[in-house]
């Protein structure tokens, strides 16, 4: 689902810049229009992430790239810049996709493979997911269990990767999956947990 709006996002700005250098010509309006569009939609991005929680206190070197709201979900999708992990939190409101039950249960493994098959990203095909490690993640004040897992994929020039997944209860009722990844080499368990602990129910 990330990848089709960031595909959607990158060929919106390709038209709009051929449009305007046939139209007007010069490289310095398509580099301006190149530079306000993508201003406007980090500038959108923060705005809307404020539904989701306070990211005030986030630091700077954890950029939010995109929110988006869809099928009733809304989203943030934020990237540590020096390592290119991605971080997101996903609220599905009243609907429990995944439960903090399901993070700590035997099965969580199966319970991941089928999530991930159901969202029909077809590009991709899961070869292997391994359970590595259970603990706790702070996030808006409050202690939440976690999983961690390697995942090796097909049809990606980096086929392995490490990343968390935990499932939150907000203080409205509403529910919020939790993820982190990064190729398998360059995974913090640090970064991840320095990102989320900044994170606030907003006032």
């Amino acid at each position: 689902m990330f990848r089709l709006i960031k595909i959607i996002f990158n060929a919106t700005i390709l038209v709009l810049a051929i449009i305007g250098f046939n139209t007007i010509g010069g490289q310095k309006y398509v580099d301006a229009l190149i530079k306000n569009v993508s201003d406007f939609i980090k500038d959108n991005a923060q705005e809307q992430a404020k539904e989701i929680g306070d990211f005030s206190n986030v630091d700077k070197e954890f950029e939010i790239n995109n929110s988006f709201k869809i099928l009733g979900y809304k989203g943030v999708l934020s990237t540590h810049k020096a390592s290119g992990q991605r971080l997101v939190i996903l609220n599905t409101g009243k609907s429990e996709v995944l439960s903090q039950t399901d993070i700590q249960s035997k099965d969580i493994a199966d319970k991941l493979k089928s999530t991930f098959a159901k969202t029909k990203y077809q590009a991709i095909t899961i070869e292997e997911l391994k359970l590595t490690e259970r603990g706790m993640l702070s996030v808006k004040q409050t202690s939440v269990p976690y999983a961690k897992f390697d995942i090796k994929v097909t049809k990606l020039p980096v086929k392995d990767y490490t990343g968390i997944v935990a499932a939150l209860k907000t203080k409205n009722g509403n529910n919020e999956i939790l993820l982190a990844v990064n190729e398998r080499k360059k995974y913090s368990q640090l970064l991840t947990r320095e990102f989320f602990s900044k994170i606030q129910e907003n006032s």
